[in-house]
């Protein structure tokens, strides 16, 4: 059975991968905001960028949550 350092290690290993998928997927919304609103689909655009904000303040936690566990 592993030590608690070698889980928490495991643990903030696998929120470090998450945290990646976090930013592409923010990265991947931005993107897709930007063209609707563009192209004149302002209520989506808004729509996609409060989904941009609900990752943003996930990634925070999730950082968060990395850095507790890499410290014990």
């Amino acid at each position: 059975m592993p030590s608690n350092s070698e889980s928490n290690i495991v643990t903030a290993d696998a929120l470090t991968l998450i945290l990646h998928n976090q930013h592409a997927l923010a990265a991947a919304v931005e993107e897709v905001a930007k063209w609707l609103s563009e192209n004149g689909v302002e209520s989506v655009a808004e729509n996609a960028v409060v989904a941009m904000e609900t990752l943003d303040t996930n990634a925070k936690a999730i950082s968060d949550a990395i850095m507790r566990l890499r410290q014990l």
